[in-house]
């Protein structure tokens, strides 16, 4: 053999806050558990491990026996452990104070947990940021990997990227290991004996040469057929043969193990990146279309691959331009982070409470549900639906800490939505209602103190670049095109006639949203997104605040245009301590000529609560049962509507002061998962209208009122609270991160 090889292994385990039960026991069955019983088998191969907090959460409390085994591995010197920021936070979403918090904080917990000394970090979705550096540094970690594509961003050719750099920042030094693109497209699912070979080839080219794989754990077993391929026709253990039967010149080390033995080949400067795909991704779908042809073109040519190596796609921050719903979700948990360290510093408060508010804040930053590439991520509600619970717990504990009395009512003013324009706050002891008047007078978010819930949490269907395939798919099933085996090879489908579903919203899917509509608009036509006339639904409204000892109310007027015609909508929205499960609406019409028809509507969008489950329907004024949440209606004559969730135990109820007539269709976007192209259920659009002239005397008026319901909920939570705290006192599970906080 010409030459030699040190090979380090690190696996990334994770799944996301608000994960369903289900799929975690599916991931451990199917990942987690068959690697280890595998690994232990090759006590001589060592490797890296990072398991995300909100993984290892769940693995103390449900696989305790998981966490002995890889503690004996720890102690065997088989596995390091490599932390990270507590769970799983992309760092350039988050403040540099909980950078470094949640860093710190599960560097503690894993040390006690493991009986080990954490050195390095996996860095969440291998976002990075030159700033970054001083930060992991503060928070006394020595190393972290990251992609190789980052080094050839900063001009550094492939021959010097077998091995590691020292990096730094304001005087603090970090090592950063190239992790490589061509091992992770290799493992698992070249055959073995190809990674072996490529180990060769460069063995036999460079002198002392370090490669680094680190990537998902959940290939091992979790993604769609990797179970069989990985463990029943044994490849991880074919290539654990191969490594043992190698060992004279491939040496299997860990991160530690290089640092301990090898220099630094340099120190290097990297720019702002992330993963190849990623970089792609965070662009608008037309450039990201034309990026993607450009930088694959040509791909037997040097020269033009030389020059695509100094290409870089998008900055992951613009996941918040591209999707305002995770604009929505970073600035609510901006504001909760901010408020959480003014009340830290204030002399005299070390409330216990403010440790469980950080541990909430903390795993609001979950990175999954903030951004969307080739999984579901953001379009996933129940993953934004745990983001937005965890802030409003935050919220409310902090709440708690700082105001005496037990009901109260307030208002404030603030850029809550970071748009450089002023928002309102309407908020009690039971609700928090977040406006923009900027933004057509919008209810943007409406939290639930009392099941954590934030009934706006919904999302837009907007374009998005896997679209086209699905539209190409269906217009050659149609004509029957020769070539459809071709088109189709990586086309699946969870739902038949998805591309019948593609359609583009055109004003936000927020609450009182103003809809002056098309006199005799049929139903049909609205669900198309058709018949939408001014400029109301997303116009800037003027906006006045009166306020009580027991009620507030926000008033907010626009004057507008409706095709040729003038106007002016008027709305009070009022909050009250004594009724703090309600929001009251008047709407004022006024303006326009007498003689007129006039098609007037209100759109609200309530999220968090699915559709096609019997035990979430609609009722009406009579109490009668109109279907299920995902079902489509336009009913008459009404003066109420009423949405029932019996699993979140929640009642929405919508009472108008005029009978309308009320549409009702779900939102659901079309996006790609793991599994195939999917149908998603994100709200249900309810949409009292009116067709009216202006009456001879004043305004139209119109009341309406929402009750929220949670009694169900409520009585729920009290009925369980003794048996949660029996089954705490007696646990024997490892102690949690909020006892580390």
């Amino acid at each position: 053999m010409a030459g030699s090889v040190r090979l380090v292994l690190t696996f990334h385990n994770h799944q996301p806050v608000g994960n369903f039960d289900g799929v975690f026991e599916q991931a451990y069955r199917d990942s987690y558990l068959p690697f280890l019983d595998v690994m232990q088998d090759y006590p001589e191969i060592p490797f890296g491990l990072h398991t995300s907090g909100s993984l290892l959460e769940w693995l103390e409390r449900h696989r305790p026996e998981y966490i002995e085994r890889l503690r004996r591995m720890v102690g065997a010197s088989q596995v390091e452990i490599i932390g990270g920021a507590f769970y799983e936070p992309i760092l350039a979403n988050i403040p540099r104070r909980d950078r470094i918090g949640q860093i710190q904080s599960y560097t503690q917990h894993l040390n006690q947990l493991f009986r080990t000394q954490v050195r390095g970090m996996w860095l969440p979705e291998r976002v990075w940021e030159q700033s970054f550096a001083s930060d992991i540094a503060t928070a006394g970690i020595q190393y972290t990997i990251i992609d190789d594509y980052h080094f050839k961003c900063a001009g550094i050719a492939q021959p010097d990227l077998y091995g590691y750099y020292v990096t730094e920042d304001e005087g603090q030094l970090l090592f950063v290991f190239p992790d490589s693109e061509r091992l992770r497209y290799l493992i698992p699912f070249s055959e073995p004996e190809q990674v072996i070979e490529y180990l060769q080839e460069i063995a036999e080219k460079y002198d002392n040469p370090v490669l680094v794989f680190g990537d998902d754990g959940e290939k091992f077993g979790s993604w769609p057929e990797t179970f069989k391929h990985v463990y029943e026709d044994r490849w991880l253990r074919r290539f654990l043969d191969l490594l043992r039967a190698n060992e004279s010149w491939i040496q299997v080390t860990t991160p530690s193990g290089v640092l301990d033995k090898v220099p630094p080949y340099s120190r290097c400067y990297l720019p702002d990146a992330s993963y190849r795909e990623m970089t792609e991704w965070v662009l608008p779908p037309a450039t990201q279309k034309e990026f993607v042809s450009l930088t694959r073109q040509h791909p037997d040519d040097e020269e033009w691959q030389k020059l695509v190596r100094f290409t870089r796609g998008g900055f992951w921050r613009n996941f918040r331009t591209r999707y305002p719903e995770s604009n929505e979700m970073y600035a609510r948990m901006i504001s909760v982070s901010n408020r959480l360290a003014q009340v830290e510093a204030q002399d005299g408060l070390t409330d216990e409470l403010l440790a469980e508010a950080q541990t909430h804040l903390y795993r609001s930053q979950c990175n999954c549900s903030y951004w969307h590439g080739a999984f579901g991520g953001l379009y996933l509600p129940h993953l934004r639906n745990a983001v937005f619970s965890e802030l409003i717990k935050a919220d409310s504990l902090l709440e708690r800490v700082t105001r005496k009395d037990s009901t109260w009512v307030d208002v404030a003013v603030e850029d809550f939505n970071l748009d450089a324009r002023p928002d309102v706050k309407l908020a009690n002891h039971r609700l928090a209602a977040f406006v923009s008047p900027a933004n057509g007078g919008h209810l943007y978010e409406l939290d639930i103190r009392t099941n954590s819930v934030n009934l706006l949490a919904t999302l837009n269907r907007r374009p998005e670049p896997y679209h086209q395939r699905i539209l190409d798919y269906a217009k050659n099933v149609a004509g029957d095109d020769a070539d459809l085996a071709s088109i189709s090879k990586d086309v699946k489908f969870k739902q038949p006639d998805l591309d019948q579903k593609i359609i583009y919203d055109t004003w936000p899917r927020k609450s009182l949203v103003d809809l002056f509509l098309q006199p005799e608009l049929s139903f049909e036509e609205f669900q198309k997104g058709v018949g939408v006339l001014g400029d109301f639904a997303t116009g800037a409204y003027e906006a006045n605040i009166r306020k009580g000892e027991q009620k507030i109310a926000l008033e907010l007027r626009r004057r507008g245009r409706v095709n040729e015609l003038t106007g002016e909508v008027r709305k009070v929205i009022v909050i009250s301590s004594d009724r703090p499960n309600e929001l009251l609406i008047q709407y004022q019409v006024s303006g326009f000529p007498k003689d007129v028809p006039l098609h007037f509507g209100i759109e609200l969008n309530f999220a968090a609560m699915p559709g096609g489950a019997n035990d979430r329907y609609f009722y009406d004024g009579t109490g009668q049962r109109l279907g299920t949440l995902d079902s489509r209606m336009s009913l008459q004559n009404c003066d109420r509507i009423s949405l029932v969730d019996e699993w979140l135990g929640m009642d929405v109820s919508l009472e108008s002061s005029r009978p309308a007539g009320i549409w009702a269709m779900p939102i659901e976007t079309i996006s790609q998962s793991e599994g195939g192209f999917e149908a998603v259920h994100q709200s249900v659009c309810i949409v009292p209208h009116w067709e009216f002239t202006m009456p001879e005397q004043g305004p139209w008026v119109v009341d309406l009122r929402i009750v929220l319901d949670t009694s169900i909920a409520l009585a729920r939570q009290l009925a369980e609270a003794p048996v949660r705290a029996h089954r705490d006192n007696n646990s024997e599970a490892p102690m949690t991160v909020g006892s580390n906080h």
